[in-house]
């Protein structure tokens, strides 16, 4: 039942900050007692650097979805659609994990 900050951001991801006090259950000078509490919560107006790495693989996908619609228009471009398809199956599959990961920490308790 130490205490620690806590950094929130506005789309609810947040991260344990610096030990700030320590409890009665602990009596080494320096050490915790391994059970974690707010002292303080540091709201920042931002969203996370996990939502902006998000964002930034949800664009890539639209371009390579939309530059597959047009080389489709365009013909003769099998190798080059293929290659973008798989592309586009690796960056749905990151995109999916990193989401799996922000929710994941959004819904815990520690």
């Amino acid at each position: 039942m130490c205490y620690f900050e806590q950094t929130r951001w506005n789309c609810g991801y947040w991260r344990w900050g610096h030990f700030r006090q320590q409890c009665t259950k602990e009596y080494r000078t320096g050490e915790t007692c391994g059970l974690k509490l707010v002292y303080n919560t540091n709201q920042e107006l931002d969203i996370c650097k996990l939502c902006k790495d998000i964002e930034k693989k949800q664009r890539k996908y639209k371009k390579l979805e939309s530059d597959i619609y047009r080389w489709q228009r365009e013909g003769n471009r099998t190798a080059t659609i293929e290659k973008a398809e798989r592309d586009m199956g690796e960056v749905s599959e990151a995109i999916h994990n990193m989401v799996q990961q922000h929710d994941q920490r959004l819904y815990s308790t520690i």
